[in-house]
């Protein structure tokens, strides 16, 4: 990994010069105001994150036909023709979600892979304002990137 991969964007950036829990809390809000929206037929048991406190689904979308890639085989193919779409009806998770995916979306199949986003998270404080049960299961979005 390389310092140049670790670099904040944009989204990662303003959550870390939030100064307050509130003005945080608000920053990660309007970050998943900034989520692309996950076509609902990708809302489904297969996309399903397990082990999250509120429901998340996670996709690799194609976007050249707008089908989704389920299997790591059809993602190691993939090019750039492809990114990472989500949703969770919690704000805060969409706002850790459309962090997450910013970068995810930023990285190459094997850069993702070896891509320490506990780090990332560590970088623009989400890890510091996030339950331990929110954070297992941002670890299992994680773990979900880095498969897909």
């Amino acid at each position: 990994m390389t310092l140049a991969n670790m670099q904040l964007l944009p989204l990662a950036q303003q959550l870390s010069q939030a100064k307050s829990w509130d003005e945080f809390t608000r920053t990660i809000m309007l970050a998943g105001k900034k989520l692309p929206a996950m076509p609902e037929h990708l809302q489904r048991d297969a996309n399903s994150v397990e082990g999250c406190e509120s429901p998340v689904w996670l996709a690799l979308l194609d976007t050249e036909n707008s089908e989704s890639r389920e299997s790591r085989e059809s993602s190691e193919r993939a090019g750039l023709n492809t990114k990472f779409v989500a949703y969770s009806p919690s704000k805060v998770i969409r706002g850790v979600l459309a962090v997450l995916l910013e970068k995810a979306n930023s990285l190459e199949h094997q850069e993702r892979a070896n891509f320490d986003f506990g780090a990332y998270l560590n970088e623009c404080q989400l890890q510091r304002y996030m339950s331990e049960s929110r954070g297992n299961g941002i670890k299992s979005v994680v773990h979900q990137l880095k498969e897909l």
